[in-house]
């Protein structure tokens, strides 16, 4: 048992690196990426009725005339410290923690709930359609997973948005004081996570129906509703763990598209505005987070991957996997 807790502590800390050194990659790319936009995206409208040499002074106060690998350094260090810097047009000489603060409520709200329905939705789905296969609930399944993942999202949104609010009579945009008005965004965040989930598990309980144990427990007399449960699903789940974290997280972030659509305040929407008003520092502090979730996902995946099933050997002889 301890040696096994070893293990896993041993894999975790070498993900945490390669996790670290991925971050800092990105982290980097998207540095030297921005400091190619024009640098428009550091000032107000005021850019235009400024003189070369005040533009050039506020760079340099700014620190954007230092050796490039200067600034990425200051910046490493000052975002170790939680500092992002100042948004410099959506809301200016503000620290984007104090901008981006309100709008984490509204995204892990609806991400919470997304993930609630599409889990609750989804899976039993994949399940339904996995011990009917080839019959009616596996083909309007199907259907469902075709569907949401052929038609682009920003067709499916708008649609829902139109016709679903004089469908079911619910507001066409967001109001906190309106409960109705959260209904139409929660369910077009649901239908990508939602089919996901029904096809991987659909997937993986399918191959494991075709293995041989499962024919040799059947044949010798065991339970349908046993060997599902003690299992199929068992088995099938192990790959689902290392997509859940994953996707949870990002979920959790917002979905940029919809909470833009449906006027939802919360980052994915301020990341919309960032880019059209070209706030390159709030940008730059905006796909940093959303890179952080996405690495943090994969390397919980991994993490519970591990630990879901034990067949996974995380060492080899003389070294690490």
């Amino acid at each position: 048992m301890e040696r096994g807790c070893f293990v896993i502590v041993k894999y975790a800390f070498s993900r945490f690196l390669r996790s670290l050194v991925t971050l800092l990659i990105v982290t980097a790319a998207v540095f030297f990426m921005l400091r190619l936009m024009p640098e428009e995206g550091y000032f107000a409208e005021s850019y235009d009725k400024m003189t070369r040499g005040q533009i050039e002074a506020e760079l340099t106060r700014m620190g954007l005339r230092d050796p490039l690998h200067v600034q990425l350094s200051n910046y490493l260090k000052n975002t170790l410290r939680g500092d992002l810097g100042t948004s410099n047009i959506v809301r200016r000489y503000v620290p984007i923690v104090q901008v981006i603060g309100p709008k984490i409520p509204y995204s892990v709200g609806f991400g919470l709930t997304t993930i609630a329905i599409s889990l609750a939705l989804g899976i039993p789905l994949g399940m339904l359609m996995a011990r009917r296969k080839g019959r009616l609930p596996d083909s309007l399944g199907s259907a469902y997973v075709v569907f949401v993942r052929a038609v682009p999202a920003a067709v499916c949104f708008i649609f829902l948005q139109l016709y679903g609010s004089s469908f079911l009579k619910v507001p066409m945009l967001f109001s906190l004081s309106r409960p109705l008005s959260w209904i139409l965004p929660t369910v077009c965040m649901a239908l990508g996570p939602t089919a996901n989930y029904a096809m991987w598990m659909r997937r993986y309980m399918v191959d494991e129906l075709n293995k041989d144990y499962i024919k040799l427990a059947r044949a010798k007399g065991m339970k349908n509703s046993a060997v599902m449960s003690r299992h199929v699903l068992r088995n099938a789940f192990v790959p689902m763990a290392q997509l859940l974290p994953a996707s949870i997280l990002l979920t959790i972030t917002g979905s940029i598209y919809v909470e833009s659509l449906f006027s939802i305040p919360g980052m994915g929407g301020l990341l919309v505005t960032a880019i059209q008003r070209q706030d390159n520092t709030l940008v730059q502090a905006l796909v940093l987070i959303f890179s952080c979730v996405g690495i943090v996902g994969l390397f919980l995946g991994d993490i519970l991957m591990a630990i879901v099933d034990p067949r996974i050997k995380l060492e080899k002889k003389g070294g690490s996997r």
